[in-house]
């Protein structure tokens, strides 16, 4: 029987997208969710369901897994990929704008894992796949925000690592460098300093930054999900898994003096 899979954050041209592709592409039946499905356009597999998705609802998760596993009787992985982006300044924030990052890209884990825990406990074998980045290592200005949403979720998927064993469930903490999507046009579209920023003189660094995951070092999207989901078939998937631009770079800097590449990466993202 064909493993089941639920990924969340499967909007077009993301890597949420991609994974789902590469799934289905791989023999599974894949359930891509996204809060807006009008924003899942493109998939074409047979395998792909689409279902809609709010990963900061307790009861719409709940709606969701029920429905999946009427249907299947199962979910062998979870991907938690749903993410936002929260770039500028990290005292620039409003606290609206710090719960609505902590909420779509730390708790909603926590929320979808919890739910899915007992279908996977009672055939004792699963899954969970949590999305990082190499900022939730060591961060970079301007993207503070994001950074300790990342961090948090990989904190997250180490203590899960261990607390799921007497299920035997495994979690796979993935943490990509630069992969091609649209999040860098999507966050500079809805970007703006807020009125009386201290830092407006440095809006040209906040948008250098923005766009710093999208160069020609970044890996395409497809070759990223195809690494992660070949990972994550395998008989036993690792605990941590790195690819994409500019990974070799950020594992180096988690060896170096943390005051070192403090410096280095504020002189990087703060020349005008």
């Amino acid at each position: 029987m064909a493993p089941v899979v639920l990924v969340t954050g499967c909007s077009a041209g993301g890597i949420g997208a991609a994974l789902c592709a590469e799934f289905a592409a791989q023999g599974c039946q894949v359930y891509a969710t996204a809060r807006n499905p009008a924003k899942m356009d493109g998939f074409s597999h047979p395998r792909i369901a689409k279902l809609p998705l709010d990963v900061t609802s307790d009861e719409d998760i709940r709606r969701v897994v029920d429905e999946i596993v009427v249907k299947e009787g199962k979910i062998d992985i979870v991907v938690n990929n749903a993410g936002s982006g929260a770039a500028g300044a990290l005292l620039d924030q409003n606290m609206d704008a710090v719960r609505q990052a902590f909420d779509i890209n730390t708790f909603s884990i926590l929320r979808v894992c919890r739910t899915v825990l007992p279908v996977m406990a009672k055939r004792q074998t699963g899954l969970f796949v949590n999305i990082g980045s190499v900022v939730g290592d060591t961060p970079t200005p301007w993207n503070g925000l994001y950074s300790a949403t990342k961090a948090a979720a990989h904190m997250i998927s180490e203590v899960l690592s261990m607390e799921c064993r007497p299920f035997n469930i495994s979690v796979m903490n993935v943490v990509p460098g630069s992969v091609r999507s649209n999040i860098s046009n999507n966050m500079t579209e809805n970007f703006e300093l807020p009125e009386g920023s201290l830092y407006s003189a440095f809006l040209p660094n906040i948008i250098k930054r923005i766009h710093a995951s999208q160069i020609e070092s970044s890996m395409p999207t497809a070759d990223f999900a195809r690494a992660v989901v070949n990972k994550a078939l395998s008989k036993k998937p690792p605990l941590r898994f790195t690819a994409g631009g500019n990974s070799t770079i950020f594992a180096i800097f988690r060896w170096l003096p943390r005051a070192f590449v403090l410096g280095y990466l504020w002189r990087m993202y703060s020349k005008r």
